[in-house]
């Protein structure tokens, strides 16, 4: 986590040396959740090795899988940790996964402590609106094919790890659909 702050260059080095003290690790086992639906989310993690996806249950009681975070990627219920509402989704390790954890209360005492740190949250928030925004456009634009492609440019090495039932949930289409445009891509 402290690395990705580094790399933004707006905090000096000896504000950073806060995190220390504030990051604590944690593991999960594959299959092993870090957050249920119905519980709020009162920290954000940083994926130091493994995949995440978060994914909620529709009308129908279908899975739907919204979102994956691989490494060096932050994860969280962004809105549920927001407003300290319930999460309307759950967060799931898809692989072991090592993280960086920092809860709420520690994020919101180097907020105070500084406009370095209220810069830093200004700019994760808005990388999480502008992906949020990409994903919400490419399913009015692209067909499911590309999304697929645009998903392998940018994390071939982690798809063959995820399941193709949470694959094809994510891009909106079926594992059939999906089988069929891997074998033609690979």
């Amino acid at each position: 986590m402290k690395s990705v702050f580094q790399s933004m260059q707006l905090i000096p080095d000896a504000e950073l040396d806060l995190l220390d003290d504030l990051i604590t690790t944690r593991k999960l086992k594959k299959g092993e959740l870090l957050l249920k639906e119905n519980q709020v989310c009162n920290e954000i993690v940083f994926i130091k090795k493994g995949i995440l996806r978060s994914y909620f249950f529709n009308h129908q009681a279908n899975e739907i899988t919204n979102c994956f975070a691989f490494e060096n990627e932050f994860m969280a219920s962004l809105s549920s940790f927001i407003t300290q509402e319930a999460a309307e989704e759950n967060i799931q390790a898809l692989v072991e996964t090592e993280l960086e954890v920092i809860n709420r209360e520690s994020l919101e005492k180097l907020y105070k402590l500084g406009s370095y740190w209220q810069e830093i949250g200004r700019k994760l928030t808005e990388l999480e609106y502008i992906i949020l925004q990409k994903r919400m456009i490419s399913f009015q634009k692209l067909s499911g094919t590309q999304r697929y492609e645009e998903l392998y440019k940018n994390h071939q090495n982690y798809l063959q790890l995820i399941p193709l039932q949470y694959l094809a949930s994510y891009l909106g289409i079926t594992p059939r659909h999906l089988s069929r445009i891997r074998k033609a891509i690979l």
